[in-house]
This record gives C-alpha cells, structure tokens and sequence, in this order.
C-alpha cells in the first residue's frame, strides 16, 4: 500500500435487511484518500454517504470489501482492536454535536487524551479549546453552551489527538448560516494546522467546494 494513501476502500458493499427485502446502501465502492486530503461526499438524502463514512470510519462493518486505515485493514479486527485504532487514529464531528452533558466542556475534549492514556490530557484539552476561542467556558456543561459553542468544543474533542482522520458528518447541519460559517472556517483551519485528513460529508454546497475533491454518492454507488 502506497504510504501516503491513508484511506483505502476496496469493493465496498453495506446490505441491510428491511421488510421490503435486501437493501444495497453502499455497492461496490473503491477509493483512494491521501495524507492530507480534504474530500467532501456529497449526494441526495438516502444515496449511501453517512453508512460510507461510517464503514471507512470503522464504527460499522461491510457486508463485503476491504477497508485500510492508516495502513491497517481493518475489516480484520475485532470490534475491540476497531475501538482502539478509532481512538488513537481518527476524530468525529457529527451534525448533533454528541457532547456528553454530565461532563464540562473541558472534560468532553480530554476524553479522547485520557483514552488513549495521556498524562497531559487536562493541559492539551485547555490549549485546544482556548484555540477554539472556548478558554473562558471550558467549566460549562453542554446545556450551558449555544449550539455554535457545542460544535466548536466537538471540534476541539476531534481534533486534539491530532488524528490522521478526520471524519465530519454534516457539522454545520444543525447550526444557523453565519455560525455555520464560522465554524467551517475553523474546520479546515485546525485541518490545516496538524495536516490531518478531512473527509466530509455535506449538503452544503460551498463547504464542499472548499475541499480539495468532490465525490459524489448516487444510490449506494460513487459517480
């Protein structure tokens, strides 16, 4: 495998069983992502992008296909092993931001330090949210905090492992335009700081322009 590709997907194919009988969702993809890349996926609701990201992501399993992440295939691990190379290898950003509300702001971004068993995990998590302009609220819990304010502390969760992917999944779906903006801006800001990979999923067709590479999903298959 070409050691600057660090995501690769080879015949991909997600069924699922519904009462109108077999159901393909992702059919027979192949794809080639770069180190660095920022790849936005585009497509109708229904065409296949969230289960796409979530099988390259590894929090689910194909029905068929192979799939590598920073040079581990890992359609052969167990969910475990798929646990462990989520956690030191990748970050999320989803549409419903997906804090945990009994923690703090500053408590939600050094989970993913201490899981992977950082001892600097409580200062990191400050400098990273100070650099999301959130320093002053790193003692607020989520409920306390605008849905703009609740992104960016996702953002700051996802990013501060400094992951060699970054999957987002409609991250500004949910919030108004200006503070959408605001908050892609940010996305590829940090991207560009730790030259980590970004594939991103969106209906927004001006955050897909801003990545490097459109590909488009139509009915389980890439155009």
């Amino acid at each position: 495998m070409d050691l600057n590709i660090v995501l690769e997907a080879q015949d991909l194919t997600r069924k699922v069983s519904s009462p109108e009988g077999t159901l393909t969702i992702v059919d027979h993809i192949s794809l080639q992502i770069a180190a660095g890349e920022t790849v936005a996926l585009v497509g109708a609701s229904g065409a296949g992008k969230s289960t796409l990201l979530a099988l390259l992501a590894g929090l689910d399993l194909p029905s068929s296909g192979r799939i590598w992440l920073a040079g581990t295939e890992i359609t052969t691990l167990d969910e475990d092993a798929r646990a462990r190379l989520r956690a030191e290898r990748v970050g999320f950003v989803f549409q419903a931001f997906h804090l945990l509300p009994a923690l703090t702001a500053l408590e939600n971004v050094m989970l993913p330090l201490e899981l992977v068993g950082r001892d600097d995990a409580r200062s990191a998590a400050l400098a990273m949210l100070q650099r999301v302009g959130l320093g002053p609220r790193a003692g607020h819990y989520p409920r306390q905090l605008s849905g703009g304010e609740q992104q960016r502390v996702a953002l700051a969760r996802a990013s501060v492992t400094r992951p060699a992917v970054l999957f987002a999944d409609e991250p500004t779906g949910n919030l108004d335009t200006v503070t959408g903006e605001s908050i892609c801006q940010l996305l590829f800001e940090l991207n560009a700081e730790a030259g980590t990979t970004l594939v991103l999923v969106t209906h927004d067709t001006q955050l897909a322009a801003r990545c490097g590479r459109m590909l488009t999903m139509r009915a389980g298959r890439l155009e």
